[in-house]
């Protein structure tokens, strides 16, 4: 069989990264992080982590105090839930390097309940932000995000937190 022009070209670009030692993209692991973002954070399904998530999972930013692995990141979902109800999302890039998977992404929503201790203000917000994960054997098992925490703050009318007690923003400690 003869094989066609573009398949031979991809398969040589394959065969001399892999021989360079570069990873291509994986997109399995791509499909489980949109999952993620889908399922997990726009649908506020928090179980969703039961099958996306590794038992031994590690935030790298979770929240002081709040519980490690899955329970801690179920527990983090349901905030977000709590405090913008009506929350929805866009994931605006995926882009897999072997396994780790980095996302932006874009939430917006109505801030209708408590929100880590602020009372709900009827304003709406627009955030963006980073995530990357590790993924192992279909799994995530490391997160690290950076999201406009500040921009959050400013759009909620309030003042944000001392230096350090913001995971995920330019301001923490992490």
């Amino acid at each position: 069989t003869t094989q066609s022009p573009t398949k031979s070209v991809q398969s040589q670009f394959e065969s001399c990264a892999a021989a360079e030692g570069k990873i291509m993209p994986n997109e399995a692991n791509e499909a489980l992080v949109r999952r993620w973002y889908e399922e997990f954070w726009c649908q506020g399904n928090a179980d969703a982590a039961d099958e996306l998530v590794d038992p031994d999972f590690i935030d790298h930013q979770a929240l002081p105090g709040a519980q490690a692995g899955i329970a801690g990141l179920k527990e983090f979902v349901r905030a977000w839930r709590r405090g913008f109800p009506d929350m929805a999302g866009t994931v605006e890039l995926l882009i897999s390097d072997g396994d780790m998977v980095v996302g932006r992404f874009r939430l917006s929503g109505t801030h209708r309940g408590d929100f880590f201790g602020l009372a709900p203000s009827g304003r709406r917000v627009d955030v963006t932000g980073i995530d990357i994960l590790r993924i192992r054997d279909g799994k995530s098992v490391e997160f690290w995000y950076s999201e406009d925490t500040l921009g959050l703050f400013r759009q909620l009318g309030v003042t944000p937190p001392e230096e350090g007690d913001i995971p995920g923003s330019s301001l923490a400690g992490d």
